[in-house]
Parts: C-alpha cells; structure tokens; sequence
C-alpha cells in the first residue's frame, strides 16, 4: 500500500440498507457484508472501501468534504434524485477546461461533492 492513501471511509447512516442502495446506484459501489456483520463497500476502483455506521450524526455542512468521480455531473445528478438523494450545488463549471462540480446530500444527509 502507498503511504498516505485514502482507504477507508465510515459514512454515518440512518438506514444502513438505504444508504447502501444509495451508493450502489449513483456510483457503482460493490456491496458487501463483512465477517462481523457490517454492511459495507468497495468502491468502483476497488482501492476504497469502508462501511456505514448507524448512531453517528451525518456530515451535512463542509467540513473534510468528500468529492466522488463520475463520468457525468448531470447523468449522477440524476441518479442522486432517483436513488433518494436531493441536490445542494447544482453543477458548476470550473471555467475553460471542462471540469465542474456538483454537491448533494445522501439519504441520511451527508454532503457528497461529484467531480
């Protein structure tokens, strides 16, 4: 493993099953229960995984703010809507070359940024 990598993340869940679904469907997340029971996830790449934790209260303001790559803003954008989540930044150009962003809230309310 590279040092100073992002491996793992614990994303905080009112409905664990809903929010698997969530990350499932707008990204492509892998699945998984571990050994212990836990739901979680592995993400597209398969260099990310984590799980959900119920209890903890969701990251609904900036603070470490976590940006996920997608192939279309406006594609996962729709993807968030139909999968339960709702927009909080609509897509926003960066300027010349291309890049935009977007930021939306997960089932439970988490700020997710899409790159």
């Amino acid at each position: 493993m590279a040092h100073g990598k992002i491996c793992y993340l614990e994303i905080p869940a009112s409905d664990i099953e809903a929010s698997a679904r969530f990350y499932a469907d707008v990204f492509g997340w892998t699945i998984r229960t571990r050994g212990d029971g836990q739901r979680a996830f592995d993400d597209s790449t398969g260099a990310v995984s984590g799980s959900w934790v119920a209890g903890r209260r969701p990251a609904t303001e900036p603070g470490v703010l976590v940006y996920v790559m997608v192939d279309s803003i406006p594609e996962a954008l729709e993807r968030v809507l139909a999968a339960g989540g709702r927009v909080s930044t609509p897509m926003t150009s960066l300027g010349a070359g291309g890049d935009a962003y977007a930021t939306v809230l997960d089932p439970a309310g988490n700020l997710i940024g899409l790159y």
